[in-house]
């Protein structure tokens, strides 16, 4: 799941005007994080991209730390959080020689993945990052059985000076979803539009949970978030603790 330099420079904008509110998902988050283990004092966020969640975790917590993939993002991330580390990694292989209270996966972000099997080794990667009884929590993207094939979506966010279309068709293509995003631009320069195309693996509660499990967690799945006009973003989020 890869944005573009012009996505990555209008998602919290986008976004934060269809309801979403990153201050209090990342409260919600750290809830469900110290009611499994109140003395949480450590977090990082894979595939944190723009820093929006993680801004509000910087104020929770005693030291945090993000890991982007996609260079648009990350670039947005740090500019947001000069005084946080955003690490340059997949979360399918990486290795930053340190352990977290919590790790987060939020955004559906982890279902970027090519397969059930990268699926896995991200889970395993996330868990061997926290210290024995740290908390796991990723939000997935929509399973198979519960997918709307043809999903259309529409916005229109308005600013002072500009204001952005973005119109989204998500289609099924085998076990994966094709999320086709046109945006357009305006402001006093005239129009500026560009398209985003997105892969996201179609995976099913079980793989989530089995990639739990092999990695020496327990899992749950709880309910999911929503956005502002009550839309849920997930299917659920999946927490657990390592062993």
């Amino acid at each position: 799941m890869e944005y573009g330099p012009d996505h990555a420079e209008l998602y919290d904008i986008v976004f934060r005007s269809r309801g979403k509110d990153f201050n209090a998902e990342a409260e919600e988050h750290t809830r469900l994080i110290r009611s499994r283990l109140p003395a949480a004092r450590t977090l990082l966020d894979v595939a944190c991209g723009t820093g929006a969640h993680l801004e509000t975790f910087a104020k929770l917590f005693d030291r945090v730390e993000g890991l982007e993939l996609t260079p648009a993002m990350r670039d947005v991330a740090t500019r947001r959080l000069p005084g946080v580390t955003v690490h340059p990694g997949n979360m399918v292989d990486f290795d930053l020689g340190r352990t977290y209270d919590a790790v987060v996966c939020i955004g559906n972000a982890v279902a970027s993945v090519a397969t059930a099997q990268e699926l896995s080794a991200a889970i395993g990667r996330m868990a061997a990052h926290l210290v024995p009884g740290g908390v796991l929590l990723i939000e997935p993207w929509w399973f198979p059985d519960n997918f709307i094939d043809g999903y259309i979506s529409t916005h229109l966010a308005e600013e002072k000076d500009r204001v952005i279309s973005r119109i989204s068709v998500s289609t099924r293509q085998g076990d994966r979803s094709r999320i086709e995003i046109n945006s357009v631009v305006a402001d006093a320069s005239g129009l500026k539009g560009f398209t985003d195309v997105l892969s996201v693996g179609l995976f099913t509660q079980d793989e989530y949970e089995q990639a739990f499990r092999d990695a020496g967690c327990t899992v749950e799945r709880l309910h999911g978030l929503r956005l502002g006009d009550g839309r849920p973003t997930s299917p659920g989020i999946f927490v657990g603790t390592r062993r």
